[in-house]
């Protein structure tokens, strides 16, 4: 169970970065693209470095984190797809 919860943390973070930098590419030119993208973009590369820190992994783990890592990266997709 673990390595699938982590797993799957560790792809919202990959996505989160691909969607970043989608965002980069295919908006430029726009003014502010680079802090739009930064905006999807840097949670998502935390939130993939905090499944390498064997101390995020535990707090990652408990039901309140995943709701709000949940909401968070439903949020920032629909702002880069909005945007």
């Amino acid at each position: 169970m673990k390595s699938n919860l982590i797993n799957n943390y560790r792809m919202g973070g990959y996505l989160l970065i691909a969607i970043g930098l989608i965002n980069l590419r295919y908006q430029t030119g726009h003014s502010g693209v680079v802090s739009h993208s930064l905006t999807i973009l840097i949670p998502g590369a935390l939130v993939l470095a905090a499944t390498w820190i064997p101390a995020f992994t535990k707090r990652l783990e408990s039901k309140a984190v995943q709701a709000f890592s949940i909401t968070l990266g439903l949020i920032l997709i629909a702002y880069a797809v909005i945007n």
